[in-house]
């Protein structure tokens, strides 16, 4: 006869460890069961920075964190480096890459978003994401790599294209790579190069929309579109990408097309719920949107599974008017808290409502410049600038002295010092497809 249930703790599964899964298994910590927490990677990666990776500011280490090292102290939890493959929601079991199963009496998906390229997945092979720590990484290598390659070259056209960047999308990622590879090229490296002038550097920032960070008001946006012009930011709005390749990208402006040469091309346009999503909507039957999101219930569970919780990027989550909660770091906490405090109670999964508290936005332009919009107050300039750091401190977790680290790295590229600016391998060849870099990359000390 098989062990009667009440006899063992319980298990719970947290897939993901982002801002969500990892805040669920942390809050788990004195409660009465046995969570386990399954990541692809080994690393809590704080996405918020890793636009400061690819600008060489900081370094693999300060942007990202072992997992085990947050869970360290937790005797309940478990981390497993495996990749969930498909659930058994009639079992309670997901299913893990190697094939072995992995029970569960609580399920919370937090599996996040990866990069949406809008139906022309094949833009991957030529443009630059920034999702990841191997983005980041690859982006950096990439923008060395130009420069070294600029300095070389005695083509003047080829030396245009290759100091030329473009950043596909006005939303705060690209606002902020923009930022900083306007803040890279005209003030960091400009002693560092003989035979070019990198203030000479094009960043082109474009976007679809009319304009950009379109989810703050209309007097915010105008203000960073401004602070981007005078980095050296050559914003265009009203222009669509139509296509990208090898040397440079085609945008539609108005009735007609214009062509932009250039070697480097950052997509920043638009994120998916990530692929496991799909698979959790097909074995629970629930609905997913056009942004690949699963449908829950207002109490953050999956509609007929009360002991599936979704939370996060993958999740849409309706508001009180109907409105899908935004797809922020403070969405998916407050979310993880919520089902957590459930599960902790003893219950498989949350059966009240839960209440979003909007904190507001951030993006920041760089030197100072920032914009902030919370619950109707504007802020701007310095002001904004101070609260994106203190909101990003607080926020930033990880081994002891890892805030203060990143604080004094953040000083110094403000004055002109880069954390990282070598190459990880040989110089790459120009727009080739990017190889992953180790996952490790995040248990290397800071150089």
């Amino acid at each position: 006869m098989p062990p009667d249930p009440r006899d063992r703790r319980r298990r719970v599964v947290v897939i993901g460890g982002g801002f969500g899964g990892l805040t669920v298994a942390r809050e788990l910590r004195r409660a009465d069961a046995d969570v386990t927490l399954v990541d692809r990677t080994n690393h809590h990666l704080f996405q918020p920075l890793l636009y400061q990776v690819a600008a060489g500011a900081l370094s693999e280490g300060e942007c990202a964190s072992a997992i085990r090292g947050h869970l360290r102290d937790h005797a309940n939890a478990s981390v497993l480096m495996a990749e969930v493959t498909d659930i058994d929601v009639d079992g309670r079991r997901v299913i893990l890459d190697a094939g072995e199963p992995l029970e569960y009496d609580s399920l919370v998906a937090a599996c996040g978003a990866e990069t949406s390229y809008f139906g022309h997945d094949e833009w991957a092979d030529v443009s630059f994401g920034l999702k990841s720590l191997d983005d980041a990484v690859a982006l950096r290598d990439q923008i060395v790599s130009v420069f070294e390659e600029a300095e070389r070259t005695t083509d003047e056209a080829a030396r245009e294209e290759l100091m030329t960047f473009v950043v596909v999308g006005g939303g705060p990622t690209g606002v902020e790579i923009a930022g900083q590879l306007a803040i890279l090229s005209r003030y960091t490296l400009g002693r560092e190069f003989s035979r070019i002038d990198t203030a000479d550097a094009r960043v082109i920032l474009v976007d679809a929309g009319d304009r950009v960070v379109p989810t703050f008001t209309k007097r915010l946006s105008s203000k960073a579109a401004k602070a981007l012009a005078e980095l050296g930011v050559t914003v265009r709005e009203g222009a669509l990408a139509t296509g990208i390749d090898k040397r440079g990208l085609t945008i539609k402006v108005g009735d007609g097309e214009e062509r932009i040469a250039a070697r480097t091309v950052i997509w920043a346009a638009g994120v998916r719920a990530a692929g496991l999503t799909a698979a959790l909507g097909r074995a629970t039957g629930g609905e997913t949107d056009r942004a690949g999101r699963i449908q829950v219930n207002p109490d953050c569970t999956v509609p007929g599974h009360p002991e599936i919780s979704a939370i996060g990027d993958m999740a849409a989550h309706p508001d009180g008017d109907g409105k899908i909660l935004p797809g922020l770091a403070t969405t998916a906490i407050q979310q993880a808290h919520h089902v957590a405090h459930a599960i902790r109670r003893g219950d498989p999964g949350p059966s009240t409502p839960f209440k979003y508290l909007d904190k507001g936005a951030l993006a920041v332009i760089g030197r100072g410049n920032a914009v902030c919009q919370v619950r109707g107050v504007e802020l701007s300039g310095r002001p904004a600038f101070w609260m994106y750091l203190g909101v990003h401190l607080t926020y930033l977790s990880g081994v002891r002295g890892r805030r203060l680290r990143v604080l004094n790295a953040w000083a110094a590229a403000r004055f002109g010092t880069r954390e990282n600016w070598v190459l990880e391998g040989t110089l790459p060849k120009q727009n080739q497809p990017r190889t992953d870099k180790a996952a490790e990359a995040a248990e290397l000390p800071p150089r």
